[in-house]
């Protein structure tokens, strides 16, 4: 795994990225020390294991990353944000291809309390000091860059 501190991933559109690449965004919503993450079915309907940050992959590149990232927390847990900074940015190696998935993440506040969509399979707070065994890695980075920069 990568880790880019944002300020020197400025520009995403200059970097290299491999063909069959995936770039994803979603707010890092954290309150009174606690994260919010969330579970869900895939596309095709299969149970993800693991507890995420909210969010997805880019569809229409001529649109701001952030406007993806506020679709992204509206679809799965009906939340409306505003985007407070950017928090990091992660490249990881594609699991099914030869490309990368560059994960970008945002520092947010909600504006509304949690309805979850139709694709989530469950939700929680977590402590930002006791994240669940089954949290993806890219949250346990990101907490880190967090704990760094707001402690």
């Amino acid at each position: 795994m990568l880790h880019y501190d944002y300020v020197n991933i400025t520009s995403i559109a200059s970097m290299f990225i491999p063909e069959q690449s995936i770039i994803a965004v979603g707010p890092v919503i954290i309150e009174d020390n606690k994260i919010l993450l969330n579970r869900e079915f895939d596309k095709d309907g299969l149970e993800k294991k693991q507890f995420m940050i909210p969010g997805g992959k880019i569809n229409d590149y001529s649109l701001p990353l952030e406007d993806t990232c506020r679709r992204e927390v509206m679809e799965e847990l009906g939340l409306e944000i505003e985007i407070l900074s950017p928090l990091d940015t992660i490249m990881i190696p594609h699991p099914k291809t030869n490309g990368v998935i560059l994960l970008v993440h945002y520092l947010a506040k909600r504006l509304n309390e949690v309805e979850p969509g139709e694709r989530t399979i469950e939700w929680d707070w977590f402590g930002i000091d006791a994240l669940p065994d089954n949290v993806a890695d890219n949250v346990r980075t990101v907490v880190e860059t967090y704990k760094k920069h707001n402690q």
